[in-house]
């Protein structure tokens, strides 16, 4: 009987420990969209499975960030100034919030674009101003930092929103920028970087310049750096400015270099938006506005480009349209998947160390798709632009089992990631943000 006893109890929890599953920053505990979670919410909708919902301050792209009962977000204020808040998860109510200066520099996106990153003792928001802040989850703060003043003003055509990541005690930000001003903004000769900083003190630990030879807005990346280890050698890999490369997450110093996807670097307009991600020994590097994707072989040392070092390049047609400009692809129960965001509106399934097209599908949206795609509980949840939410099975069959409508206004300006944790999805809408679960 104790026997039985025993391994029931070891059963519970290891049942409870995945559904207990936090969502750290804004790809999840796997840095690439997925989680381990279960018992998820196949149907819902602004009634059904909602535990709760809350009504944001204002606009903001940054994705949910969990860790035990709280959540992390943060979101524009009206059209003045931006906040982080800390939520209680059971409720939604607001635990604590920090203002922050300034809104943003374009029409279509805020300085409430990036998300936060925790390691469950502290948070870390960043602000497309460049204003950095680490608090406690009681809302003390630890340090602050501010990006543009001690390294100089940001030169991007749209308002920057690359998310920062804590990892190993380091707080790391890429900075891929234009060498020169850009709509006034900006500094002549000016470099791009990748920065790091002690995650207790706020100090540099180092700042590398990432040299390229693109031109103009091609210079321009809002993707996340992605701490990887592969074959015992940890490294960061970064992507944009027409190539990818992976550095030394002690000192920055760059290990490799693949690239580039735009030959001659001709194309003075591609500013790269997709994260790297990483899966069965492949890393994905999503060029611009209908371009290929590229799978370069993880491990690499070295330069390389062309054939060298790449595994598969996809062929985008409208038929298969193997192509992403703003979605990060997901990596989930060894498949990649891709979403075309604004031509065809496919989800394509990859099988990673090949590049075979194993299905595309319509997804029939009405809109385009600025959200990169959740993987939990063998389902994978979208949103897209007008904050419609697709739940499709996983696998290599493609199969819609749901579709919410979850907006609440007819702006398209549904662009945070959907967040797992503790059975429950957290889907944040253009004024919303929902607690679903059953």
């Amino acid at each position: 009987m104790r026997r039985l006893f025993s391994s029931l109890t070891l059963a519970v929890l290891a049942t409870t420990a995945v559904q207990a599953e936090n969502w750290p920053n804004w790809r999840g505990p796997n840095l690439d969209g997925s989680s381990p979670e279960t018992g998820l919410p196949t149907t819902f909708s602004k009634e059904e499975n909602v535990k709760w919902q809350v009504e944001m301050p204002g606009e903001g792209a940054s994705t949910p960030v969990i860790w035990g009962d709280h959540i992390f977000i943060t979101s524009a204020r009206g059209k003045e100034d931006c906040v982080a808040m800390a939520l209680d998860r059971q409720t939604g109510k607001t635990l604590w919030e920090k203002p922050f200066p300034g809104y943003g520099h374009d029409d279509r996106s805020n300085f409430a674009s990036p998300s936060a990153t925790t390691d469950g003792e502290k948070v870390i928001f960043f602000f497309g101003s460049g204003q950095m802040a680490t608090y406690d989850f009681d809302g003390k703060e630890l340090w602050t930092a501010d990006i543009e003043a001690d390294y100089g003003e940001f030169a991007f055509q749209w308002t920057f929103s690359s998310s920062p990541i804590l990892h190993d005690g380091k707080v790391y930000l890429q900075v891929l920028q234009r060498d020169e001003p850009a709509k006034g903004r900006g500094v002549e000769d000016g470099e791009s970087y990748v920065l790091a900083l002690d995650a207790a003190t706020g100090k540099e630990v180092f700042r590398h310049v990432r040299p390229s030879d693109a031109q103009m807005e091609s210079l321009e990346s809002f993707a996340t750096p992605l701490p990887l280890t592969v074959d015992g050698r940890e490294e960061l890999v970064i992507v944009g400015g027409d190539v990818i490369t992976g550095h030394n997450p002690d000192t920055g110093e760059e290990l490799w270099r693949w690239g580039t996807w735009n030959e001659g670097h001709q194309q003075q307009w591609w500013r790269l938006v997709p994260s790297p991600v990483y899966g069965d020994g492949i890393l994905l590097a999503c060029a611009p506005k209908n371009a290929p994707v590229y799978a370069v072989e993880a491990g690499l040392t070295g330069t390389h480009e062309g054939e060298s070092g790449l595994a598969w390049a996809s062929e985008p047609t409208k038929q298969v349209p193997v192509t992403t400009d703003v979605a990060t692809p997901l990596f989930y129960q060894g498949r990649f998947y891709v979403v075309d965001h604004g031509r065809t509106r496919t989800l394509s399934c990859i099988e990673p160390k090949t590049g075979r097209v194993i299905y595309s599908e319509p997804l029939g949206s009405r809109e385009k798709f600025e959200v990169s795609p959740t993987g939990a509980d063998g389902k994978i949840y979208l949103m897209n632009h007008l904050g419609d939410v697709f739940v499709v099975k996983a696998g290599d069959e493609f199969e819609l089992l749901h579709k919410a409508e979850m907006g609440n206004t007819l702006k398209n300006i549904s662009r945070a990631s959907i967040a797992v944790s503790q059975g429950n999805l957290y889907i944040r809408t253009d004024t919303t943000l929902f607690c679903i679960g059953e």
